[in-house]
């Protein structure tokens, strides 16, 4: 992908999982959220990999093991093997081991993701401040993690121990809406000790070195829901990108967004890996995308009918050639009313 100013999606010929060899999905807001699956996804991805694209799961959640996500995939119709699965506990593992001697005490503020992810590289994984630890790994601890853990890594940050963090995404999607993600609980310590975490997962290098490392992807295709993670997380790597609005991602925030967030290609689920992407055109002052025609002056215009997500399509190309390198300001809430969006 051009590191160029993206001002509107691209259209594909193709079904992207032809011109494709690899899909990295996010889990949490695409393939399932609150641990049952989205409407399409499993079909979608059962037709994917059956017609020859390599399936990889990418999280930046790093609560579960590799093995337990590809367990859980598996029951949801989804047959998956354990390396399959990339976890931000493994990228920040291979961090942190880069960092320290073998076999170093690892103080871990989460789950059992990052022990097993520690163990993998050779490091001692501990509980307490007190236990001598040569590093602080916080990760994401599900929604019972109690506040002691919080202080037992302050503790230690505090004493000039260095931290890491597997991610700092703020939200993370649940069965029953948006609840607060690991990036919250990275506030917390930041806010008792004044300190900055190293972090590995999306959007940051790390995570896409783990990623490419562990499925030797040749044509990578960055599928998410996350503006700030999965989408310019593959703007970093220099990678296409499909942004699937199932989870966090919705009409005025992808209208607003700058270059690092503008996807590849929109789609309203995973049947968007089935199928080409239309071309958008410029046509005199406005973008068409289907039966739509989308204009930007002092706010966004949208004349026309077909496809809602045309529309949409033709709307982020208005907005984002108007922004230019920046966000756009535009007010588009009567266009996207009128899509439904």
């Amino acid at each position: 992908m051009s590191r160029s100013v993206r001002t509107r999606p691209e259209g594909s010929g193709q079904p992207l999982s032809e011109a494709y060899d690899t899909a990295l999905l996010d889990l949490d807001g695409v393939v399932y959220a609150g641990g049952n699956a989205i409407a399409h996804a499993v079909g979608s991805l059962e037709r994917a990999r059956a017609g020859g694209m390599h399936l990889a799961y990418v999280t930046n959640n790093a609560l579960r093991t590799p093995g337990v996500v590809a367990e859980h995939l598996t029951e949801l119709g989804i047959p998956t093997g354990a390396d399959d699965v990339i976890t931000s506990a493994q990228a920040v593992a291979r961090l942190i081991s880069e960092q320290v001697p073998a076999g170093a005490r690892v103080l871990v503020i989460g789950g059992e993701g990052l022990r097993v992810a520690l163990r993998e590289r050779g490091l001692t994984p501990v509980e307490s401040a007190d236990d001598e630890p040569v590093a602080v790994v916080q990760g994401y601890g599900g929604p019972e993690m109690p506040w002691g853990r919080f202080a037992e890594a302050s503790y230690a940050v505090a004493r000039g121990v260095p931290w890491f963090a597997s991610n700092t995404d703020l939200t993370i999607p649940s069965g029953r809406g948006i609840a607060p993600g690991n990036g919250a609980a990275v506030e917390v310590v930041r806010i008792a000790t004044g300190a900055e975490p190293q972090v590995a997962g999306k959007p940051l290098p790390p995570m896409h070195r783990e990623t490419i490392l562990r499925t030797g992807a040749e044509r990578p295709l960055v599928v998410g829901d996350r503006l700030d993670t999965d989408i310019e997380g593959a703007f970093n790597g220099g990678v296409d990108s499909l942004l699937v609005l199932t989870g966090v991602t919705d009409g005025p925030r992808l209208l607003a967004a700058p270059p690092p967030h503008r996807p590849t290609y929109v789609d309203a689920d995973l049947r968007g890996l089935l199928t080409g992407q239309p071309e958008i055109t410029r046509e005199g002052e406005g973008f068409r995308c289907g039966g739509w025609t989308a204009t930007a002056a002092d706010r966004l215009e949208l004349e026309g009918d077909g496809e809602a997500l045309d529309g949409l399509r033709a709307l982020c190309a208005a907005a984002w050639t108007a922004a230019g390198d920046g966000s756009c300001e535009l007010d588009g809430e009567k266009a996207l009313a009128r899509l439904g969006l």
